[in-house]
Protein backbone atom coordinates (compact mmCIF):
# COMPACT_ATOMS: atom_id res chain seq x y z
CA UNK A 1 0.00 0.00 0.00
CA UNK A 2 1.51 3.45 -0.98
CA UNK A 3 1.68 6.00 1.55
CA UNK A 4 2.57 9.83 1.46
CA UNK A 5 3.51 11.92 4.51
CA UNK A 6 3.86 15.43 3.98
CA UNK A 7 5.69 17.35 6.33
CA UNK A 8 7.14 21.10 6.97
CA UNK A 9 4.11 23.07 6.58
CA UNK A 10 3.45 26.14 9.19
CA UNK A 11 2.75 29.69 9.62
CA UNK A 12 5.69 32.17 8.06
CA UNK A 13 5.75 35.89 6.97
CA UNK A 14 5.60 37.43 3.57
CA UNK A 15 9.38 36.73 2.69
CA UNK A 16 9.99 33.87 4.18
CA UNK A 17 10.98 30.29 3.55
CA UNK A 18 9.59 27.16 4.12
CA UNK A 19 11.03 23.40 2.98
CA UNK A 20 8.33 21.09 3.04
CA UNK A 21 8.78 17.55 3.05
CA UNK A 22 7.27 13.87 1.35
CA UNK A 23 8.34 10.73 2.12
CA UNK A 24 6.89 8.00 0.56
CA UNK A 25 6.46 4.00 1.21
CA UNK A 26 5.03 1.28 0.10
CA UNK A 27 6.36 1.04 -3.76
CA UNK A 28 10.21 1.98 -5.21
CA UNK A 29 9.73 5.22 -4.88
CA UNK A 30 12.97 6.13 -7.41
CA UNK A 31 10.45 4.41 -10.38
CA UNK A 32 7.89 6.99 -10.35
CA UNK A 33 7.51 10.75 -10.72
CA UNK A 34 6.26 13.22 -8.53
CA UNK A 35 4.84 16.45 -8.08
CA UNK A 36 3.08 18.64 -5.22
CA UNK A 37 -0.11 20.39 -5.54
CA UNK A 38 -2.25 22.76 -3.46
CA UNK A 39 -5.84 23.78 -2.56
CA UNK A 40 -6.78 26.86 -1.19
CA UNK A 41 -9.81 27.10 0.35
CA UNK A 42 -12.56 27.46 -2.13
CA UNK A 43 -9.96 27.21 -4.53
CA UNK A 44 -9.45 23.98 -7.23
CA UNK A 45 -6.26 22.19 -6.46
CA UNK A 46 -3.67 23.70 -9.05
CA UNK A 47 -0.19 22.64 -9.73
CA UNK A 48 2.74 23.52 -8.10
CA UNK A 49 5.80 21.59 -9.34
CA UNK A 50 6.60 18.25 -10.93
CA UNK A 51 10.42 16.06 -10.74
CA UNK A 52 10.65 13.29 -12.92
CA UNK A 53 11.54 9.72 -11.65
CA UNK A 54 15.51 10.25 -11.90
CA UNK A 55 15.06 13.51 -10.83
CA UNK A 56 16.85 15.16 -14.07
CA UNK A 57 13.61 17.01 -14.72
CA UNK A 58 11.87 19.48 -13.40
CA UNK A 59 8.65 21.46 -13.78
CA UNK A 60 6.79 24.45 -12.15
CA UNK A 61 3.62 26.81 -12.01
CA UNK A 62 4.10 29.95 -13.19
CA UNK A 63 3.10 31.66 -10.28
CA UNK A 64 6.52 29.71 -8.20
CA UNK A 65 8.80 29.63 -10.73
CA UNK A 66 12.24 31.12 -10.19
CA UNK A 67 11.08 30.84 -6.07
CA UNK A 68 10.17 27.83 -5.45
CA UNK A 69 12.45 24.23 -6.21
CA UNK A 70 11.80 20.84 -6.23
CA UNK A 71 14.15 17.83 -5.54
CA UNK A 72 13.79 14.60 -4.31
CA UNK A 73 16.28 12.19 -2.43
CA UNK A 74 15.19 8.55 -3.84
CA UNK A 75 18.15 6.86 -1.17
CA UNK A 76 15.59 7.98 1.30
CA UNK A 77 12.23 7.97 -0.79
CA UNK A 78 11.45 11.59 -0.17
CA UNK A 79 10.55 14.65 -2.39
CA UNK A 80 11.00 18.17 -1.10
CA UNK A 81 9.74 21.61 -1.94
CA UNK A 82 11.88 24.65 -1.08
CA UNK A 83 9.67 27.41 -0.88
CA UNK A 84 11.49 30.85 -1.01
CA UNK A 85 10.49 34.38 -0.59
CA UNK A 86 6.79 33.32 0.23
CA UNK A 87 3.74 35.52 -0.35
CA UNK A 88 0.20 35.54 0.90
CA UNK A 89 -0.97 34.14 -1.82
CA UNK A 90 0.72 30.89 -1.47
CA UNK A 91 -1.26 30.62 1.46
CA UNK A 92 -2.69 26.77 0.70
CA UNK A 93 -2.88 23.16 1.70
CA UNK A 94 0.00 21.24 0.12
CA UNK A 95 -0.50 18.00 -1.23
CA UNK A 96 2.45 15.54 -2.60
CA UNK A 97 1.27 12.94 -5.13
CA UNK A 98 2.94 10.37 -7.04
CA UNK A 99 2.20 7.92 -10.68
CA UNK A 100 0.81 5.02 -10.80
CA UNK A 101 2.74 4.10 -13.57
CA UNK A 102 5.89 4.20 -15.04
CA UNK A 103 6.54 5.44 -18.09
CA UNK A 104 9.65 6.89 -19.31
CA UNK A 105 11.38 10.04 -17.30
CA UNK A 106 9.81 13.10 -17.29
CA UNK A 107 7.14 15.69 -15.26
CA UNK A 108 3.35 15.19 -15.77
CA UNK A 109 1.60 18.83 -14.84
CA UNK A 110 -2.24 17.32 -14.26
CA UNK A 111 -3.91 16.07 -11.12
CA UNK A 112 -5.30 13.28 -12.78
CA UNK A 113 -1.95 12.06 -13.66
CA UNK A 114 -1.17 11.50 -10.50
CA UNK A 115 -2.35 7.83 -8.49
CA UNK A 116 -1.67 8.60 -5.06
CA UNK A 117 -1.74 11.36 -2.80
CA UNK A 118 -0.53 12.35 0.56
CA UNK A 119 -3.25 13.88 3.39
CA UNK A 120 -1.96 17.14 2.73
CA UNK A 121 0.42 20.05 4.92
CA UNK A 122 -0.93 23.30 5.84
CA UNK A 123 1.22 26.42 4.45
CA UNK A 124 -0.07 30.18 5.95
CA UNK A 125 1.99 33.18 4.89
CA UNK A 126 0.96 36.72 6.62
CA UNK A 127 1.58 39.76 5.41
Amino acid sequence: QVQLVESGGGLVQAGGSLRLSCAASGRTFSSYAMGWFRQAPGKEREFVAAISRSGDSTDYADSVKGRFTISRDNAKNTVYLQMNSLKPADTAVYYCAVRGVVFGDRTYGQRDEYAYWGQGTQVTVSS
